[in-house]
């Protein structure tokens, strides 16, 4: 290998290689803790062991294809955006989407209809009874979420798209509302209309999300209903078409087993197997054909109800892939494992709470090491730039990637920010997870890929408030290191 002694290390570490006989030297370790981000060292490999390896690669390894990283582009987001001074927007989208800036997305998500991060309610046809959807527009996303989608466009022509509601046209569901609860504080629904949710239904597990299913589902199920809300997702495809922003992949809904105060659809598995085998997946496939249907977003850890749905065989011909969140993470191993033919995509990472603290980036690390490590070919995160609190229109607050000081003017790249560097910066797409370590024990999470130009990275976070000694056995040589606590780490082939 040539330049084999440019770099070295001197923290901790990991490294792989794929075939038999090859094996780097050498590999620049790039760490973080909280207040001392992007340190950068160099690191050999040993031919001997300082300790039980943590994790042992032999170069006999099959793994997943990874595609994309992504992120959502929110009303809020662009708010946000655009309280920056000209210069730093441009800097922050060449930040995001540039292939030679720092996080290289080159997915993006949006919303059909307005999410919690809209600035407020809307779809793009609230004209009762319009089964023709001859009132069918998106003039609201071409004054906020086009141009944002645009913008990105600028720095990555080539980005891929994807789409899902949260909320369907308040006339096509039961309660004519957007949200699934009522809310005295947040919504204006009817607290009577929650009757509709559980009816009868007093039973509750606590181990499970959520405590209770909902027993009727919130979309209009007369075939009069079915068929619009299929139509409208592809006059919403044909929309976006037109504005240079393709989709290629949709889900039905986000969230699902989220009975929220934000707009929200509750389903049971019935409601979703007909909508997607005898409405949506064909419509599709008839306006549609190149646009992918995924089931999601599952945000339950109910096996049982996910399992359900997905083995129904019309349900199994009718979509392509599984996206996941939340919830959905604890139960991806046994969903790919009964139903391997799925491509896995994590649909949405989690947002916390507001603290854009470095637990928060924590958090995130392990995110993309269980999701990658499990298979998903895609991650999404949610907002890549809020301001202030980060609050909703609807009160929850959450995090971001980058922070704005509405006051000031000034934007802040968040801890998560560079936990999600550690990983988008490297692994890029087309680039195979080779192995990995789940951090639930020791709290050393581990990931190892090989990227499309045959460079190995390794990922690993030491979340203990400790030093780590850790061992990685890479064919017959070692990497030895001493982790700093609380730290992410990547280690890239020289």
């Amino acid at each position: 290998m040539k330049n084999v002694t440019k770099r070295i290390i001197l923290l901790s570490g990991l490294v792989v290689a794929l075939s038999a006989g090859v094996h780097a030297q050498s590999f620049e370790w790039i760490s973080s803790t909280e207040g001392r981000v992007w340190q950068s060292v160099k690191v050999k490999l040993q031919t001997n062991a300082e300790q039980t390896p943590l994790l042992t690669v032999n170069g006999a390894e099959e793994g997943t294809t990874f595609k994309a990283w992504g992120t959502c582009f929110n009303e809020l987001g662009w708010d946000a955006l655009n309280m920056l001074p000209r210069n730093e927007q441009e800097s922050i989208l060449r930040k995001l989407f540039a292939p030679d800036g720092d996080l290289k997305f080159t997915l993006g998500r949006f919303s059909m209809n307005a999410n919690d991060y809209a600035r407020d309610w809307y779809s793009c046809d609230e004209v009762s009874g319009d089964f023709q959807l001859k009132h069918f527009n998106i003039k609201r996303d071409q004054t906020t979420l086009i141009p944002f989608i645009k913008a990105a466009q600028q720095y990555n022509p080539n980005m891929t798209f994807w789409t899902s509601p949260w909320s369907p046209p308040s006339w096509l569901k039961i309660n004519h509302y957007y949200s699934v609860r009522s809310d005295r504080n947040q919504n204006e629904m009817a607290p009577l209309s929650d009757v509709a949710l559980f009816e009868n239904q007093t039973e509750k597990n606590a181990k499970v999300f959520p405590q209770q299913l909902a027993v009727n589902d919130y979309l209009i199920q007369d075939p009069r209903y079915l068929q619009t809300y299929a139509d409208y997702f592809c006059k919403f495809v044909d929309a976006y078409k037109e504005q240079g922003i393709p989709v290629s992949m949709v889900m039905f809904q986000n969230e699902a087993w989220s009975y929220t105060n934000y707009p929200g659809c509750a389903w049971t598995p019935e409601g979703i197997i007909r909508f997607h085998t005898e409405y949506l997946q064909p419509t599709l496939k008839k306006r549609h054909p190149e646009v992918a249907l995924y089931f999601g977003t599952i945000n339950t850890n109910r096996f049982d109800f996910i399992d359900q749905v997905l083995s129904d065989p019309r349900m199994r011909a009718s979509v392509q892939g599984i996206g996941l969140q939340w919830e959905g993470r604890q139960i991806l191993a046994k969903l790919r494992a009964k139903y391997p033919e799925y491509k896995y995509v994590q649909s949405e990472s989690e947002c916390g709470w507001g603290s854009f603290d470095w637990k928060a980036a924590e958090h995130t690390f392990e995110l993309m090491n269980h999701y990658l490590g499990n298979g998903c070919e895609e991650y999404t995160f949610w907002n890549a730039i809020l301001a202030d609190g980060g609050f909703s229109g609807w009160g929850w607050k959450q995090n971001s990637l980058i922070h704005v000081d509405s006051k000031a003017g000034t934007a802040t790249f968040t801890p998560e920010y560079y936990a999600v560097k550690h990983y988008s910066h490297y692994i890029l797409p087309d680039s195979k997870i080779v192995s990995y370590k789940a951090g639930e024990n020791d709290k050393t999470p581990i990931l190892v890929v090989m990227t499309p130009q045959q460079k190995q990275v390794i990922t690993v976070g030491n979340f203990n408030h400790e030093v780590k000694e850790i061992t990685l056995k890479l064919g017959k040589r070692y990497l030895n290191a001493t982790l700093q606590p609380h730290s992410l780490n990547t280690f890239v082939e020289n």
